[in-house]
């Protein structure tokens, strides 16, 4: 029986320098979870929360839906099968509207 192959998580750097520093203290140390743990073993159906593959300029691209303190936030990343290592790429994170925007811009 074989083992399911994990996933390396990479952030561009304008997640670490522009989107991180403006979210809520408490959503930083969620996203920590997710990279820790969902990303690293489950990226397509991030354990049952809420997420979608992208259309139009995103296409290829994947949204991780994250309501907290009534805001909408968006998480949006691609996931690389090939070439080995597996690895998620996270392009943005921010409230919805911007959160697209950021992704269009950095892809």
């Amino acid at each position: 029986m074989g083992t399911k192959s994990k996933y390396q998580v990479k952030l561009n750097n304008f997640v670490i320098q522009e989107d991180l520093p403006l979210l809520p203290k408490e959503l930083r140390q969620d996203f920590e979870d997710f990279c820790n743990s969902i990303f690293i073993e489950d990226p397509y159906d991030c354990f049952g929360l809420n997420n979608h593959s992208l259309k139009g300029e995103l296409k290829g691209y994947r949204a991780l839906e994250i309501d907290w303190n009534k805001i909408s936030y968006r998480l949006v990343y691609r996931i690389y099968e090939k070439p080995v290592p597996k690895r998620v790429v996270i392009i943005s994170f921010a409230e919805h509207d911007p959160a697209y925007k950021k992704a269009k811009q950095r892809k």
